[in-house]
């Protein structure tokens, strides 16, 4: 890598709406992406292909899938036999409690491996597409987690205690609600077409409709005056 080479970032991609948009912000700022997604054990592969069509479409240098199967920690509706939970009102999403469907420690155990082979790349930039906003309840989505991990990353690394790295952990949609999440994207060119948000889809891959992921990004693009083009049962 050379002087007037772009500096390299490692992306967490995992198929979805906000991990395109993060990925094509990662591009827009400048950065050289490497893209990494994880086979976690979770209930289907549609969100893997999903990750692999968004990474093809946006050009990363290189896109990796690292197995981690979380299927024997459980705990969750996305890697147990447990229900998604389905038409809940805005009200029970804004409830301040903590869904099924979150996966014991994900973030962390994400972050941590994404920060080892940053480090072997020579990178020192970390993006992901974390949001506290909309509802999601889950502990490892809010700011004070990117501080402390970011944290944790200087004191936790070679090149972090030697000084020759000062890392950065972008969240750039941690603050932003989905329509204006999807406007970034729109204005970026991401083609949600490619991604997949649902938790519990069907056989051939259709969206449910009803599960919170799938709610949340309806009414984002409701509310950002288009039209959701994945394929709904």
């Amino acid at each position: 890598m050379t002087a007037a080479s772009p500096r390299r970032a490692v992306v967490l991609v995992s198929g979805g709406l906000d991990s395109a948009t993060i990925l094509a912000i990662a591009k827009s700022d400048g950065f050289e992406p490497y893209a990494i997604s994880f086979d976690y054990g979770q209930r289907h592969r549609f969100e893997l292909e999903a990750a692999g069509r968004v990474c093809a479409t946006a050009g990363v240098k290189r896109h990796i899938v690292v197995p981690l199967d979380l299927r024997p920690f459980g705990g969750s509706a996305l890697t147990d036999e447990i229900a998604v939970p389905k038409d809940r009102s805005d009200a029970q999403m804004a409830s301040g409690g903590i869904p099924i469907t979150y996966v014991p420690a994900r973030n962390t155990i994400f972050l941590s491996v994404a920060l080892g082979w940053a480090e072997v790349l020579g990178a020192s930039d970390l993006f992901i597409g974390v949001n506290a906003v909309d509802y999601s309840g889950y502990p490892d989505c809010r700011p004070e987690y990117v501080a402390a991990f970011r944290q944790l990353a200087q004191l936790a690394t070679k090149t972090g205690v030697e000084g020759t790295s000062n890392w950065e952990i972008h969240a750039p949609l941690i603050a932003l609600g989905k329509a204006d999440i999807i406007r970034r994207g729109i204005a970026l060119g991401v083609d949600y077409g490619l991604t997949h948000s649902c938790y519990d889809p069907n056989p051939q891959g259709r969206a449910c409709g009803h599960c919170d992921s799938c709610q949340l990004r309806l009414k984002g693009f409701a509310d950002a005056g288009l039209t959701d083009p994945a394929p709904y049962s």
